[in-house]
């Protein structure tokens, strides 16, 4: 597969791409747990169709310590046993912030409180800020059918 436009080729994506990049920086220094920014990336991107997304967030958290166990599980975390409450409650927010047009009051309460519960005031912004790049880097990547595979651990660092 080829990709439509080659994204650091372009002079636009290239800005683009440089400035959601340094946005994404914020959020590592956060106290948000690295796992948990990793698992979120990763469902967000599974939910959009974006294969080198899913490819590049399943190897960085592989990278990182995370267990093929708990990679094969996110897309079914509701009926998995191996992941903790706040987890939940974190990949809960990002399904919900990814499907934002699927709802029609956004957000519901219910699963804000919930996140509420584990996370705080810092660390849910934290969350919200990796769920709406995570979704920008999406939408990029399927509108011009980014081919995945390839990407390597620390590739972009």
């Amino acid at each position: 597969m080829e990709a439509r436009l080659n994204l650091f080729a372009s002079p636009v994506m290239a800005k683009v791409m440089k400035h959601l990049v340094a946005a994404g920086h914020a959020v590592p220094d956060s106290t948000l747990p690295l796992a948990t920014q990793e698992l979120v990336r990763l469902r967000a991107s599974q939910i959009n169709g974006c294969a080198f997304c899913v490819d590049m967030h399943t190897k960085e958290a592989a990278h990182a310590g995370e267990t093929a166990t708990r990679l094969n599980l996110v897309a079914t975390w509701r009926e998995a046993t191996v992941f903790t409450e706040a987890e939940r409650a974190a990949l809960e927010l990002a399904e919900q912030g990814t499907r934002i047009a699927d709802a029609a009051g956004g957000v519901p309460d219910e699963v804000w409180a919930n996140a509420a519960k584990h996370y705080d005031d810092e660390q849910l912004a934290a969350l919200v800020a990796v769920i709406a790049i995570i979704n920008a880097f999406n939408r990029g990547n399927v509108m011009t059918q980014q081919p995945a595979g390839d990407y390597r651990p620390g590739q972009f660092a």
